[in-house]
C-alpha cells in the first residue's frame, strides 16, 4: 500500500482546484472582459450605470473569479512606439530658468560689476555679460551659492553648475554629474507621465519601459492605431505663464537675449515676444478640470499648489494693467490683461476649445507636462485580425504539442503515460490560473514558452518512470519500486529544472518585452510542471494502486 498523509493530499488537490477555478474565466473571455469593463466604468461614475453597463456587469456572476490573462499587443492588436527623449531640451530649460536667479544674485555686486545682461549663447549654456571686468571675481563670488552639491552616489563631491569667467563674460553650464542625474530624473518622470496618460485613456495592460539611455518603448494593446497613441502621449501639454514684453507680425524677429517669439494659437500672423523664463509653470498645477467660461464656452479651470499660488498672486498684484500670456506647447492660447491680483491660486484657461478638446487638455494637464520633447523613431500598428491569427496559430501549436506528447507518453508507458497526460492537462490549467491571479500578459513569445513547457513538462515523469523500471528490474515490489522511483528521481528533476528556471529569471530581468513574456510563461511552467510531476501524478498513481492492488507492475 502507498500512503500520503491526508493533509498533504488535501493541500495538493486544493492547489490544483484553485488554479483551475482561477483559469476558468478565460474560457468565457469576452463575457468576463465585458463584465470587468462595466464594473470599472460604473465605479468611475460613482455607481451610476447605463442599461448596457448593467447588462454587461450581470453577464458574469460577481461571486465567481473574474481575473483574466491579459493579451499582449501581438495577440490583441494595438500600437507600438519607440520614442527618443530629447534630453538636451531639459538642459536648456534648466539654464533658461536659472537666469532670473543669477540676475538677482548679481544685484548686490552691481557696484563692482556695473551693468549686467544676458547674451546669446548655444543651447544648454547661460552667458552673462558684465560691464566692468575688474568686478569679475565679485560676480563669481555672488554666483557661487547657486552651485549646489549633486545628490547622487556617482556625483558625490560635484556641483550642479560649472561657473567660469573670462574678461567680462560669465559662462554657466551643467556639470557632467548634474547632467547624468538630470537624465535619470527626466527619464523617470517621462515614464511616469506617459503611464498616467495611457492609463487615463482607459487602455488595458500597457507595456511602458525604458530602453537604453534616452529611449522609451510603449506598447498598448487594444488601441486603434499608432497615431491615436501618439495623440495621447505625444503632446507635451507644457503650460507656462509668461511676461509679455511686446508683439510683432514677424515670427523670425530676433527677440533679444532671454526672450522668445511665440505665435498666437488662434490669430494667424500675430506673434508675442515673451520673457523665456516663466513666472509660473504647469509643474505647480495640482488640478485641472473641464469647465465653461462666463459666456458658456468650453474652458479649463485650474488650481495651483501653495508655491504657485504665491508666485501667481505676487506677480499679478505687481503688474495690474499689463498683458500676461498663457502659453501651451509654445503657442499663446490667451493673453489677458491683469485686472487685479489673483490671490486664490486658481484660474481659468479660455480659448477656441470644443468640449472634447477642453476635456483632453484637462487630462493632459492633470497628468503633468512631459519634461522634454519626444521624437518617435519607430511606430507600428498591429490590427486585431493579425492578433487573432496569432492566437489561432498559437492555439494550434499548443494542441498539436499536447497531442504529440500525449501519444508519445501513452505509447512509451501505457497507463502510467495516461496518468502523466492527465497531469499535463492539469498543469496547463494551473499555469493559466497563476497568470490570471498575477495579472500576467500573454504574448506570442509567451505562447512559445507554454508550448516549450508542454514538451518539457513530461521530462520529470520520464525520469520517474525510468527509475521505477530500474527498481523493478532489481526485484523490488511494485509499491516499493514506485516509492523509490519518486524519491531517487527527485534530485535529478530539481537540478534540471532549477538551471532552466535560472535561465528564465535572467531572461526576465535583462530581456525586452517579448523576451520577458517568454520568460514569465517558461518560469511559471517550470514550477507547475515539477509540482504536477512530483506530486499530482504520484497521488493519481497512489489512488490507482491502492484501488487495484496489482501484484505486478508494467511501466
Amino acid at each position: 500500500m502507498l500512503h500520503t498523509p491526508l493533509w498533504k493530499r488535501l493541500l495538493i488537490w486544493a492547489v490544483v482546484v484553485i488554479g483551475l477555478v482561477m483559469a476558468a474565466p478565460n474560457l468565457f473571455y469576452g463575457r468576463v472582459e465585458s463584465h470587468n469593463d462595466a464594473v470599472t466604468e460604473i465605479a468611475k461614475a460613482g455607481g451610476t450605470a447605463t442599461p448596457e453597463q448593467t447588462a454587461a456587469r450581470d453577464g458574469w456572476p460577481s461571486w465567481l473569479p473574474s481575473s483574466l490573462v491579459n493579451l499582449g499587443l501581438d495577440l490583441r492588436g494595438g500600437a507600438h512606439l519607440l520614442a527618443e527623449v530629447q534630453l538636451a531640451d531639459v538642459y536648456k530649460q534648466r539654464l533658461d530658468s536659472l537666469w532670473p536667479e543669477a540676475r538677482d544674485a548679481l544685484k548686490p555686486a552691481r557696484e563692482q560689476t556695473g551693468g549686467i545682461k544676458r547674451v546669446q549663447a548655444p543651447d544648454g549654456v547661460l552667458k552673462i555679460s558684465i560691464q566692468n571686468a575688474d568686478g569679475m571675481q565679485a560676480a563669481l563670488d555672488a554666483l557661487k551659492p547657486l552651485a549646489q552639491p549633486v545628490v547622487t552616489l556617482t556625483g558625490a563631491g560635484s556641483s550642479n553648475y560649472v561657473i567660469s569667467g573670462n574678461g567680462t563674460e560669465i559662462t554657466i553650464t551643467l556639470s557632467d554629474a548634474e547632467k547624468a542625474a538630470t537624465d535619470t530624473r527626466t527619464m523617470q518622470q517621462s515614464l511616469e507621465i506617459i503611464r498616467r496618460r495611457v492609463d487615463a485613456a482607459g487602455t488595458r495592460e500597457p507595456s511602458i519601459q525604458r530602453q537604453g539611455a534616452d529611449r522609451i518603448l510603449i506598447e498598448v494593446p487594444g488601441i486603434g492605431s499608432a497615431e491615436e497613441l501618439k495623440k495621447i502621449i505625444g503632446t507635451t501639454a507644457k503650460l507656462t505663464f509668461n511676461t509679455v514684453t511686446g508683439t510683432t507680425q514677424d515670427g523670425t524677429q530676433n527677440p533679444g537675449a532671454g526672450n522668445v517669439v511665440v505665435p498666437d494659437a488662434e490669430r494667424q500672423g500675430v506673434f508675442y515676444i515673451l520673457d523665456a523664463a516663466p513666472v509660473v509653470s504647469g509643474d505647480n498645477l495640482v488640478d485641472a478640470q473641464p469647465s465653461f467660461d462666463q459666456n458658456g464656452r468650453p474652458a479649463v479651470s485650474f488650481r495651483f499648489d501653495t508655491t504657485g499660488a504665491k508666485k501667481f498672486g505676487e506677480y499679478t498684484g505687481a503688474h495690474i494693467g499689463e498683458p500676461f500670456a498663457i502659453m501651451l506647447d509654445n503657442k499663446v492660447i490667451s493673453a489677458p490683461t491683469i485686472q487685479s491680483a489673483i490671490t486664490g491660486g486658481s484660474g481659468i484657461i479660455t480659448g477656441n476649445f470644443t468640449t472634447e478638446e477642453a476635456t483632453n487638455l484637462a487630462v493632459l494637464l492633470r497628468a503633468g507636462a512631459l519634461p522634454a520633447e519626444m521624437k518617435f523613431l519607430e511606430e507600428k500598428t498591429v490590427g486585431p485580425e493579425l492578433g487573432q491569427d496569432s492566437i489561432d496559430a498559437g492555439r494550434m501549436a499548443a494542441v498539436i504539442g499536447i497531442c504529440a506528447v500525449g501519444l508519445f507518453m501513452f505509447a512509451s508507458y501505457g497507463l502510467f503515460g495516461t496518468f502523466a497526460n492527465i497531469a499535463l492537462l492539469l498543469n496547463m490549467g494551473v499555469i493559466f490560473g497563476i497568470l490570471s491571479m498575477i495579472g500576467g500578459t500573454l504574448t506570442l513569445p509567451g505562447i512559445a514558452g507554454l508550448v516549450l513547457t508542454i514538451g518539457t513538462a513530461v521530462d520529470a515523469n520520464v525520469l520517474v518512470y525510468e527509475r521505477i523500471r530500474e527498481e523493478l528490474r532489481h526485484a523490488k515490489t511494485p509499491a516499493r519500486a514506485i516509492e523509490l522511483g519518486y524519491d531517487r528521481a527527485m534530485s535529478a528533476i530539481v537540478d534540471a529544472n532549477v538551471t532552466t528556471l535560472i535561465t528564465a529569471i535572467v531572461l526576465f530581468f535583462f530581456g525586452a518585452g517579448p523576451v520577458r513574456g517568454f520568460a514569465v510563461a517558461l518560469g511559471i511552467g517550470i514550477v507547475t510542471s515539477v509540482f504536477t510531476a512530483l506530486y499530482v501524478t504520484r497521488l493519481i498513481i497512489q489512488a490507482w494502486f491502492n484501488w487495484r492492488k496489482p501484484k505486478t507492475l508494467v511501466v
